[in-house]
């Protein structure tokens, strides 16, 4: 299993190669450079690999939620890689990236992600661990840190930039049920690529056509009530 992935859904852009159990992995603090970086960094890792796109399974990207433009970028980059080289393409849920980070550094059962959204809210999803993955126990939404979604249990570890932010307000509003915070992660290709490659396995990969940004915030100009 070969597998290219991007993500731009921060100010950071990666780019990862999965060959088999084999990571090639570049991340560049890209600010507002994305599009200027992401395909000499593909370039670069390919070529560090020995492989040309047409050798690959398949391309999967960061779909979001995250930064509106970063998510565009990755995935009409995704898009006109996988056309130009007849490849299937999945995109994968950057809060589930989160959880699958939060995974690799320690056994963890459960993981609460959190992005900050800007406008005082953040994207937040929580998954917990089992034997296919990462099963969703809150799908992502749009919320303010102090409404999101309750879990049960005591053994959730919290992740992502909203924590960065928000982390007293979310560990006073879940009451004791996250046990640790790491701190620091960000969406990135390389669990991107991971994920990516157990759903290629399973033929989730699509025609390049029908891949989409996961925006979560439609309607970013109204109020909270409004939306």
């Amino acid at each position: 299993m070969k597998i290219l992935a991007l993500d731009t859904s921060t100010e950071y852009c990666s780019v990862a190669l999965l060959r088999d159990s084999e990571i090639l992995n570049q991340e560049i603090l890209a600010e507002q450079r994305h599009s200027e970086l992401i395909l000499p960094m593909v370039r670069r890792t390919l070529d560090e690999a020995g492989l040309t796109l047409r050798q690959l399974d398949g391309i999967a990207f960061g779909s979001g939620p995250g930064s509106f433009t970063g998510l565009r970028i990755a995935c009409g980059v995704t898009q006109g890689l996988a056309l130009g080289a007849d490849l299937p393409v999945i995109g994968v849920c950057t809060l589930e990236a989160l959880a699958q980070d939060a995974g690799e550094k320690g056994t963890v059962a459960g993981v609460i992600a959190a992005l900050d959204a800007r406008m005082s809210e953040i994207y937040h999803a929580a998954y917990k661990r089992t034997a296919d993955g990462w099963l969703p126990v809150s799908e992502p939404a749009l919320c303010l840190p102090h409404n999101a979604p309750i879990v049960s249990g005591d053994d959730w570890t919290g992740c992502g930039s909203g924590f960065d932010m928000y982390g007293e307000i979310l560990r006073d509003h879940y009451h004791g049920s996250i046990g640790h915070v790491i701190s620091g992660l960000r969406p990135n290709a390389r669990a991107i690529a991971q994920l990516a490659a157990a759903g290629f396995r399973k033929g989730w990969g699509i025609d390049p056509a029908g891949a989409a940004p996961l925006y979560i915030r439609n309607k970013v100009a109204l109020k909270e009530k409004e939306r």
